[in-house]
């Protein structure tokens, strides 16, 4: 998400960003890059007139020209500005009510909303600890009580039955009946997909509204659709009071204008954003996290978190004792790694949250794509367990069989047994007294020009 914008404007305030002084005409050329920017990221007119009127505003006043560094102040303005579009932190659910809280999911057809019931419902049940309840109110599409129901038990949340034969206020009277007598925490009401135009729809779901009294109302929306999920959430909350928004399908999005029009068009917060399509993919919505991801200022706090959760800890620990114990890291443990960073995201998921990996050039990010890492854990998967063990016993009529089994070729095989070579070198390193620096040290000597790119040459870590 924000690939295109973030990409303009971090070459547009890489120019301002070393000047030492600050003039009308600088600032104008900047600013005006940077509405082409936005008008490019499909952001909505009023949010980019009010965005660059306040970033004009502050960078011709005394908090730049009195400072030491004007460019990397504009830079400031410029992000700090971004997170005020967006709303300047994360607004959690307010579930402080006697149980059960009741959350309603509204929005279109083909948002996402029934996925974001089940990935919000995890998210709860993990995270918070709760005890979940989902109940499925569509009753206009008969495969959606079944989705809600698979979701429900995949993600290991309560599914509270209903059928198209009933009416949707009775579902959720009965639902909410069921949840307090079996004392649960939440009881999410998955709805039907309407148009803010169909008035008999709205009117049923102002009217199931208006019944249960949920403490959340939530818009479900999908970000690909840019500055009309912004009016389309603003249609809704005009006939809902609606308490946030849910943008779903980022991943799928470089552009990011519903993300920055949203909040200013609506008043309303994005609390939640899916980033992908498994149930775990749904992440807070932090507007200051995604302003530094714009600027290609990394977002190292949401990458802490996702370490936290998705590391298996246990085989970490093992791993390490193994390394130190003298062991070695053998394939099986760099396969094992392999699926770990699958787990989060990729190397590309988790290259967008460090700093300074936006600009990354084209050659590095090719390097870093995740079919590549698929493919490495295709070609461990078609060793055998002697192998994995001790790669030096892999030479030509095995590297043939491997190559054949993972359907790669031959020079894909040698350059992951040159990659895991120098991984092991690395691990030696790492367990030997003062690990941590040797490694970093190494590390830095295996960068190929322009930073980042893997380790090693011909090819490096991910080359082809």
């Amino acid at each position: 998400m924000f690939e295109n914008l973030s990409d303009r404007l971090t070459k547009t305030l890489k120019n301002i960003s070393g000047r030492g002084r600050l003039t009308e005409e600088n600032i104008k050329d900047t600013l005006r890059e940077v509405r082409m920017a936005l008008l490019e990221a499909d952001v909505a007119l009023p949010v980019i007139r009010e965005f660059i009127a306040k970033v004009k505003e502050r960078a011709v006043g005394q908090e730049v020209s009195k400072s030491l560094t004007p460019g990397q102040v504009f830079v400031k303005i410029v992000r700090t500005e971004l997170e005020t579009a967006m709303g300047e932190v994360n607004e959690a659910l307010d579930l402080k009510t006697a149980p059960p809280a009741v959350v309603l999911m509204a929005g279109l057809q083909g948002a996402g909303k029934t996925t974001s019931v089940a990935k919000l419902s995890k998210f709860l049940k993990d995270r918070e600890k709760k005890k979940v309840l989902v109940v499925s109110a569509d009753v206009y599409r008969p495969a959606a009580i079944k989705q809600l129901e698979t979701l429900a038990s995949e993600v290991g949340v309560e599914f509270f039955p209903s059928t198209i034969e009933q009416k949707p206020l009775d579902i959720a009277n009965t639902a909410i009946d069921h949840a307090k007598k079996n004392f649960f925490d939440v009881l999410i009401v998955d709805t039907a997909g309407r148009l803010h135009v169909d008035e008999d729809m709205m009117g049923e779901i102002q009217e199931l509204h208006k019944a249960i009294n949920p403490v959340e109302t939530l818009f479900t929306v999908d970000a690909m659709t840019g500055q009309d999920a912004a009016n389309t959430a603003k249609a809704f909350n005009d006939a809902l009071p609606l308490t946030g928004v849910v943008l779903t399908k980022t991943d799928g999005d470089a552009r990011g204008g519903a993300a920055l029009s949203i909040r200013h068009i609506t008043g309303k917060p994005i609390k939640f954003i899916g980033v992908g399509e498994k149930t775990d993919a749904l992440e807070p919505f932090h507007p200051d996290r995604i302003a530094s991801r714009i600027l290609g200022m990394g977002d190292v706090l949401s990458l802490i978190e996702e370490v936290e959760q998705k590391v298996d800890k246990k085989k970490a620990e093992k791993l390490a004792k193994k390394v130190k114990s003298g062991k070695g890291f053998d394939l099986e443990d760099f396969r094992e790694q392999l699926v770990q960073m699958k787990n989060m995201g990729g190397m590309m998921g988790l290259m967008d949250k460090l700093p300074g990996m936006g600009n990354m050039s084209d050659q590095i990010k090719d390097q870093m794509d995740d079919k590549l890492t698929v493919r490495m854990e295709a070609i461990i998967n078609s060793m055998t367990p002697a192998e994995r063990e001790r790669p030096d016993i892999i030479k030509g009529s095995r590297k043939r069989r491997i190559a054949a089994g993972s359907g790669t070729q031959i020079q894909d095989v040698n350059k992951l047994l040159k990659q895991f070579t120098q991984m092991q070198k690395m691990m030696k390193k790492m367990s030997g007294k003062g690990g941590m620096q040797k490694m970093m040290r190494s590390m830095k000597g295996m960068m190929p020009p322009g930073g980042m790119g893997g380790f090693g040459g011909g090819g490096g870590m991910f080359g082809r």
